[in-house]
C-alpha cells in the first residue's frame, strides 16, 4: 500500500478515536446527569417528613397550649372563689368573741396554703410561657404541667376541707355565742336584782348607823354632862367640841410619863364614869374612849424619850394603863401620841406651850 493509504488510515483512526471519546464524554455526562436526577426524590421525601413532624408538633403545641389556657382559667376562678370564701370567713371570724386565736392561727394557715397555690399557679404560668418559647421540649414540660396541676388540685382540695373545718368551728363559737349571750343576761337581771338588794340593804344600814350614831352621841352627852358634874368648873380641865381637854400637868410633871397622885384622883373619877357607861351602853354599839397625848414644840430634854412622839405617846399609855387597871375593859380604850404637831394655839409663848401641853379624852366608835 502506498503512502497516501497509510494516511488515510491514520486519518480514519484517528476520527475514529475521536468519536469514541466523543460517546465516552456523553455517556459520561448522561450518566452524571442520571445520577444527579436520582437525588430529589429522598430529598423531597425527607422534607415532607420534616414538614408533617412540624406540623405535627404545631398542632400537638396548640391543643397542650388551649388546654393549658382553659385549665389555668379554671385554677383562676377557683382561687377567686376561695379568696371570697376567705373574705366572708374573715368577716365572720371578726364578729366571734371566743375561740379568735385558734380561728386566726387557721386563718393564717390557709393563707398561706392559698398563698403557696397562688405561688404555684405563677409558676405554671411561668411554664406556660417557657413553653411558648421553647415548643422543642413541649411534651417533657406538658408531663410537668400535668403534675404541677395535680397538685395544685392537692392543695386545692386542703384548702377546701379547711374551709369546711372552719365552718363547722364558727357554727360551734356561734352556739356558744348564744349560750353566753342567754348566761349574760341572766347574769344581768340577777345583777339588778342584787343591786336592788344592795342598796336597799344600803339605805337599811345607813338608817341603822344613824340610829347607833345617834344612840352613841347621846351617850356620850350623858357621859360629858356627868364628868361635867363631877369636875367642876377647873381652868385645867377644859371642853372643846366633843373632847375633855386635860392640861398635862394634872397627870405629869414636866419631861415625865409617870401619873402624878393628883392626876390618879381624876382618873378614878374618870374610870368610875366610865364602867357605869360601859353598862349602859348596848354591846353592839362600837365604841371606845381614846386617850390623846399632845406635848409643845420645845425639844424634849433629858435621856428618858427620844423625841416629842415618845413623850405624848408613853403619857397616853400611861393614863390607859392606869385606867386598865381600875376595871375599865382594855377594848374600850385607845392610846394615841401626836407629839406637837396638833396644837391648840400657834403662839410661842408660855402659855401658847402650856395650852399645847395636854391629855385629850374623846368617846367614839371604831
Amino acid at each position: 500500500m502506498g503512502p497516501g493509504s497509510a494516511k488515510q488510515r491514520c486519518t480514519l483512526h484517528r476520527v475514529r478515536d475521536t468519536k469514541v471519546e466523543t460517546d465516552n464524554m456523553a455517556l459520561a455526562r448522561g450518566r452524571r446527569s442520571e445520577g444527579a436526577f436520582n437525588y430529589w426524590p429522598g430529598f423531597v421525601d425527607a422534607l415532607s417528613t420534616l414538614v408533617l413532624s412540624i406540623v405535627f408538633l404545631l398542632s400537638v403545641f396548640l391543643v397542650v397550649q388551649f388546654f393549658l389556657s382553659q385549665e389555668v382559667t379554671g385554677k383562676d376562678k377557683a382561687l377567686e372563689q376561695l379568696n371570697a370564701k376567705i373574705a366572708q370567713l374573715n368577716e365572720l371570724l371578726s364578729l366571734e368573741k371566743l375561740g379568735k386565736l385558734s380561728l386566726d392561727d387557721q386563718v393564717s394557715q390557709l393563707k398561706a396554703g392559698l398563698a403557696s397555690a397562688e405561688t404555684e399557679r405563677d409558676r405554671i404560668k411561668g411554664l406556660y410561657e417557657g413553653l411558648a418559647a421553647t415548643g422543642n421540649d413541649a411534651q417533657g414540660k406538658t408531663a410537668e404541667l400535668g403534675k404541677a396541676l395535680d397538685s395544685e388540685k392537692a392543695v386545692s382540695a386542703r384548702a377546701l376541707a379547711q374551709i369546711e373545718v372552719l365552718n363547722q368551728q364558727i357554727s360551734a363559737l356561734r352556739r356558744q355565742l348564744a349560750a353566753l349571750e342567754e348566761a349574760l343576761d341572766a347574769s344581768e337581771k340577777r345583777d339588778k336584782e342584787s343591786q336592788n338588794r344592795i342598796a336597799d340593804l344600803g339605805s337599811r344600814l345607813n338608817v341603822a348607823l344613824a340610829q347607833r350614831v345617834q344612840e352613841l352621841s347621846r351617850y356620850r352627852s350623858e357621859f360629858f354632862g356627868r364628868l361635867r358634874a363631877i369636875l367642876g368648873n377647873r381652868p385645867d380641865i377644859r371642853i372643846v367640841g366633843d373632847r375633855f381637854v386635860f392640861q398635862s400637868e394634872v397627870f405629869f410633871d414636866t419631861g415625865q410619863a409617870t401619873l402624878l397622885p393628883e392626876g390618879r384622883t381624876e382618873l378614878d373619877t374618870l374610870a368610875t364614869a366610865l364602867i357605869e357607861l360601859d353598862k349602859k351602853i348596848p354591846s353592839e354599839i362600837p365604841w371606845v374612849l381614846r386617850v390623846d397625848g399632845h406635848t409643845d414644840v420645845r425639844p424634849v430634854s433629858g435621856a428618858n424619850f427620844k423625841s416629842n412622839w415618845d413623850l405624848s405617846a408613853a403619857r397616853s399609855i400611861s393614863v390607859v394603863q392606869y385606867l386598865i387597871s381600875l376595871g375599865v375593859p382594855a377594848q374600850r380604850l385607845v392610846a394615841a401620841g401626836f407629839g406637837e404637831f396638833q396644837p391648840l394655839d400657834t403662839g410661842n409663848t408660855e402659855e401658847a406651850y402650856k395650852r399645847n401641853r395636854r391629855i385629850e379624852l374623846k368617846l367614839t366608835e371604831r
